[in-house]
């Protein structure tokens, strides 16, 4: 949902520069110069951008959901690992970049949705994404939020990142996540809470063209993906008046289920051995998750989350 609004900003931006306007793009980029550190120290959210009206209809197009099953103390900071990435990352745009959602079922907490710092180096269209409270997946971001003080703070990142996108057709269960410890170092260092959540029906949005591993396609896409920083899956959908192709979404219902808290005592220099066993711990958690919810939205008994 990122990429067409980003080519938008800049071609925005070229108009300015070959047009009349060109020293509207210099005071702009002596803006973004100034700028530049703010989407990793918090960003700069805007409840009027959070609230548009065009939102609703965006959440109640699939529609989207929210699940709550355990309250989150807003005495802590928290590390929610979204699951699974799939196409257009829907559910996690729409549950905590949008909507009275999360600040019902989650009184006191401040969601911030960490993505790639390549989208805020893209004219105007970093001042759209952090008025919706995204803020940059560096290190240094992660740390910003979580290292707040009095808690009520919570750092949500899309584990399996871009390269997961590319496991996401209708029924995959496939998260890229074994090799991913990034985040349980962070949660260590700052004494965040850990909680699992999982997305369901975020691969049913789109039919990507098949890209099993080893093939050409998926060998490209993943040089590619290393290369840009970003992932370019294939995919379609349906039109706007037809149902066969197009690249809108299939309206496809979405159950965001947030788990139950892992604590997490403050540990500055964690061991490999401490990083390992709270993985694997968060593992336990994110498949039991999955497992206690996978009837209700339509995942027959015998599929179970494959980590890779």
């Amino acid at each position: 949902f990122l990429s067409p609004v980003a080519e938008f900003c800049c071609g925005f931006f070229v108009i300015l520069i070959l047009g009349n306007f060109w020293f509207l793009a210099v005071l702009y980029l002596l803006w973004l110069y100034l700028d530049w550190e703010t989407p990793c120290t918090g960003g700069r959210r805007s409840q009027w951008v959070r609230s548009w009206t065009v939102w609703k209809y965006f959440r109640e197009y699939f529609p989207i959901h929210l699940i709550k099953t355990s309250d989150l103390n807003p005495n802590h900071n928290y590390l929610l690992g979204f699951h699974p990435h799939g196409v257009l990352v829907a559910g996690a745009f729409g549950n905590f970049c949008t909507g009275p959602s999360f600040k019902n079922l989650f009184p006191g907490l401040t969601p911030y949705l960490h993505i790639m710092p390549i989208w805020f180096s893209c004219p105007f269209f970093r001042e759209y994404v952090m008025s919706a409270g995204m803020v940059s997946a560096s290190k240094e971001s992660v740390s910003y939020v979580l290292n707040k003080e009095g808690g009520g703070h919570a750092s949500v990142i899309v584990i399996g990142g871009a390269e997961e996108s590319l496991n996401a057709h209708p029924g995959s269960l496939t998260l890229n996540i074994l090799k991913r410890k990034g985040f349980i170092k962070m949660a260590l260092k700052h004494g965040a809470h850990l909680v699992p959540v999982f997305s369901f029906g975020e691969n049913e949005l789109f039919k990507q063209v098949a890209n099993p591993k080893g093939s050409w396609l998926r060998n490209v896409q993943e040089k590619l993906q290393k290369i840009m920083g970003f992932a370019l899956p294939l995919f379609h959908a349906r039109g706007i008046f037809q149902y066969s192709f197009g690249l809108i979404p299939y309206r496809q219902p979405i159950h965001t289920v947030v788990g139950s808290p892992i604590p997490v005592k403050r540990n500055l220099n964690p061991t490999t051995e401490e990083i390992e066993e709270l993985h694997a711990l968060y593992l336990q958690k994110l498949r039991k998750l999955f497992e206690e919810h996978k009837r209700n939205y339509g995942i027959p008994e015998h599929k179970s989350l494959i980590f890779e």
